[in-house]
């Protein structure tokens, strides 16, 4: 990958005639630090956030040593470029095949699981192991959350305490409960509710468990979107995680994967046409603006020209660049009204589920990497643009030291 100081440097040197990745590695260490410091568990990076290489080692390089995978390209992935990572294989739905890989050939012990019928097929395909860490996925309620990820995982309260009971019956070693409020969670003590439901659950049961495991959800900031404070969030968590009905030994984990990685990259794409308030880019829903067509969200934009701008500002649509009328951003994005074919645009906060959900339609979906040495345009970190110098002392930030229910344990895989 090549790298620059800033991306109008690139647009300085070269012409650039497909999309490219503008990549900031120390934005990923800057979250990676805070969480180690503010969280007192473990900490699994949700690989499907932001799988590419250059994110999974630099968690590695600075302390983050579990992973959460989906799939088996995901746990390939992360054992090329971390042979020692901790993996939880924490879909709750896997084929026979992808377990037996899982278990016998990239030693995964954990797997997720909300129905009798998948616990079933892990302990058939382990060939019955007694090694595994099961972790039940429970269904809770989703308010607040802007994807709020209901419907399709998580054994309802009903059903779990039979489920949380045969899971533990199936194990000698760790079993656990999950849950997942919600993508972009706006409200902190949703955690805290969560927990409280979950806890329900366990006494119902008559079991406790060995791993509350807080999944997802942490936000990040876009344009009208203005989460509370991050430490908001791990305040209701740790206080949700003292009230829960479970042991002393108990562990808590998290699976935060666009807070760690929303921040660390954008995308600069290229004008092809304007048509009034219409531009026509050669990036779009079918590359890295997924959420900015499905769910409409207004990612942050700025006009990386080597020249001047016109003061007046001017609220525009995106096309992307397929021949699919579905490949359209609404916006409004605001930039300056002299905006025109062949000027570039650095669209922000792309750096969870950005390039990890591009496509190939079309013919497109190209896209060319390189490292930016700038803030982003946004941050729940400190490093705002007007501040690039406060990286540095957060990135140094201590890990506080962990709890006994924490410690417990961390040489699994």
């Amino acid at each position: 990958m090549g790298n620059y100081h800033t991306p109008l440097d690139l647009v300085r040197e070269r012409s650039v005639e497909r999309p490219v990745a503008l990549v900031r590695p120390g934005v990923v260490a800057v979250a990676a630090n805070w969480f180690q410091a503010q969280f007192k568990g473990d900490i699994f990076y949700a690989v499907k956030a932001n799988p590419s290489p250059w994110v999974i080692q630099t968690l590695w390089d600075n302390g983050v040593r579990a992973f959460d995978v989906a799939s088996i390209p995901e746990i390939e992935l992360v054992r090329s470029i971390a042979p020692d990572a901790r993996l939880a294989y924490m879909h709750p739905v896997k084929s026979r095949a992808a377990i037996r890989r899982a278990y016998h050939e990239f030693g995964v012990r954990t797997f997720a699981l909300d129905t009798h019928e998948e616990l079933a097929k892990i302990l058939k395909e382990t060939g019955e192991a007694r090694d595994l860490n099961l972790i039940v996925r429970m269904a809770v309620n989703t308010e607040g959350a802007q994807y709020t990820l209901g419907g399709k995982f998580g054994v309802s309260a009903e059903d779990a305490p039979a489920l949380l009971l045969a899971a533990r019956q199936a194990t000698e070693e760790l079993m656990g409960v999950s849950f997942h409020v919600g993508s972009q969670c706006m409200n902190p003590y949703a955690y805290k509710a969560a927990m409280a439901q979950v806890s329900r659950a366990l006494v119902r049961a008559g079991v406790f468990a060995d791993v509350v495991d807080v999944g997802g959800g942490f936000p990040s900031i876009y344009p009208g979107m203005q989460p509370p404070e991050l430490k908001l969030y791990m305040d209701a968590i740790h206080t949700g995680f003292e009230e829960m009905m479970v042991h002393e030994t108990t562990e808590l984990w998290c699976e935060p994967g666009r807070a760690l990685v929303a921040e660390a990259s954008s995308i600069l794409t290229k004008v092809e046409l304007r048509k009034g308030s219409s531009l026509y880019l050669n990036e779009g829903s079918y590359g890295s603006m997924f959420d900015a067509t499905h769910s409409k969200w207004p990612f942050p934009v700025k006009l990386v020209r080597d020249g001047a701008a016109s003061s007046d500002v001017t609220p525009f649509g995106f096309f992307g660049p397929t021949c699919d009328s579905i490949d359209h951003m609404p916006g409004p994005f605001f930039l300056p009204d002299d905006v025109d074919e062949g000027d570039y645009i650095e669209i922000g906060m792309l750096g969870a589920y950005g390039v990890a959900m591009a496509t190939r339609f079309n013919g497109f979906g190209d896209v060319e990497t390189v490292v930016v040495d700038d803030a982003p345009m946004a941050s729940l970190y400190g490093l705002a643009p007007e501040e690039p110098e406060a990286a540095p002392a957060v990135a140094e930030a201590k890990v506080v030291k962990l709890s006994s229910r924490s410690r417990r344990r961390r040489r699994r895989k």
